[in-house]
Parts: structure tokens; C-alpha cells; sequence
């Protein structure tokens, strides 16, 4: 029988070896590698051709989101599953909208990620009973509250620029960091200020953080 290869990525030792203590219980997998930032992971996965890959959201030189955009649009049969230990809430839809299969705490208990993994391996999408709760929960909530759609108007790459941006990063950066021309991310930034109804980068920044529409410490300069 045909094992599923898998790759760990996460910018923790710690956490590699702790999820890869508990995939290696399971004899229908196995840990082709790892990989410690954003790009060490595109890279890994074009030279080892994993099946399914364990992906922290939070890491250096490139996040977990942009790095899962990149992964599906070359490799689109790779199945991926996003690990995080901060507040789900913030970085769910981003990861559904970039094409993840699975979404799990880091400190889900052990079972839970075979669950997981069964669930993708077999075409579904799966989310922790706790995270499915919030979502619910969420969706609800924004039928009673429909203004708070306007979260939702900005794009996985506009919310990408804007987290840059308000960490201090200028476009020159930005560009190179996540493979866009400096015109594109001018645009993005124009896009974002005209979506957001403000008028400059000081009050985009703001309002991104007053409306929880970024999250600090997504992106690191490390």
C-alpha cells in the first residue's frame, strides 16, 4: 500500500518534532521532510513532491497563506492542512479562501489530527468541532450584523499587502517579498484605501487594526 508522503512546516523545532513524534504513529504515513519559513516550503515541496502537508500559518519569509497560494497554483493536487496556535477566528477564511483542505489547533488532542488527516486524504474539507463552532457562530452573527461585511471585502492578497504595510514594509519590499511588481502593489494599496473609505496609508493602517482586519505578528522579519 502506498503511503502518504508528508511535509512539516513550521518555524518551531519544537512543534516539528512534536507533530512528527505523532504522524510517525501512523504506518500509512510518511515524513518526507521539513521545512522552517515560507520559502524553505516551496522549495521542499518541489523536491520532495509531498502528498499532504502540515503548514503553520505564522512564519518568516512568507507566511502560511501566501505560501499555500503558491503551493496549490503549481502543485494543485497537494492536499494541505493549516496549523496555527493563535485565534483561528483570524486567519480561517484567509486559509479556506487560499485553498487549505484542513484547519487544526496545535494543541488539538493527538486523535484529532488522524481525524483530520483521514478527512483530507479523502476529498473533504475538515475544521476542528471547536473552530466549526465559531464558524457557525460567525455566520450568524453576520446575518444579525450585516454591516460587518465589510471585513470581508478585501481580497486573501489585499489583506496580505495590508499586514505588510502595517509592519512597516515599503512596496519595493513588498514586492519582492511576495513576487508582485511595485505597480501591483500599488494598486492593491489603492484598492484597499478605496474598499476601506480612508485616505492615506496612516489612516488605512488604523482602521485595519481598530476593525481586527489584520492580525500583528502574521509575517516577521527574521
Amino acid at each position: 500500500m502506498k503511503k502518504t508522503r508528508v511535509l512539516i512546516a513550521d518555524d518551531h523545532a519544537i512543534t516539528r518534532r512534536g507533530l512528527r513524534q505523532i504522524l510517525d504513529t501512523y504506518p500509512d504515513l510518511e515524513i518526507v521532510g521539513e521545512a522552517a519559513n515560507g520559502l524553505e516550503t516551496i522549495n521542499k515541496v518541489f523536491e520532495l513532491e509531498p502528498d499532504l502537508i502540515f503548514l503553520d500559518i505564522s512564519m518568516p519569509h512568507l507566511n502560511g497563506i501566501e505560501a499555500c497560494i503558491q503551493i496549490l497554483k503549481s502543485k494543485p493536487l497537494t492536499r494541505i492542512i493549516m496549523i496555527t496556535m493563535n485565534d483561528p477566528e483570524d486567519y480561517l477564511l484567509a486559509a479556506l479562501e487560499a485553498g487549505a483542505h484542513g484547519f487544526l489547533k496545535k494543541d488539538a488532542p493527538i486523535e484529532e489530527f488522524k481525524i483530520a488527516i483521514d478527512a483530507v486524504a479523502n476529498g473533504y474539507k475538515y475544521l476542528s468541532p471547536t473552530i466549526s463552532v465559531k464558524v457557525i457562530n460567525a455566520y450568524l452573527d453576520l446575518k444579525k450584523n450585516p454591516q460587518k461585511v465589510k471585513k470581508e471585502l478585501l481580497s486573501v492578497r489585499e489583506k496580505e499587502v495590508l499586514t505588510l504595510i502595517a509592519e512597516g514594509y515599503s512596496s519595493k519590499e513588498i514586492a519582492d517579498m511576495i513576487s508582485l511588481s511595485v505597480k501591483t502593489v500599488g494598486t492593491h494599496r489603492n484598492n484597499i484605501m478605496k474598499k476601506l473609505g480612508v485616505h492615506n496609508t496612516a489612516e488605512m493602517v488604523r482602521y485595519a487594526f481598530d476593525k481586527k482586519l489584520i492580525v500583528k505578528g502574521l509575517h516577521s522579519r527574521a
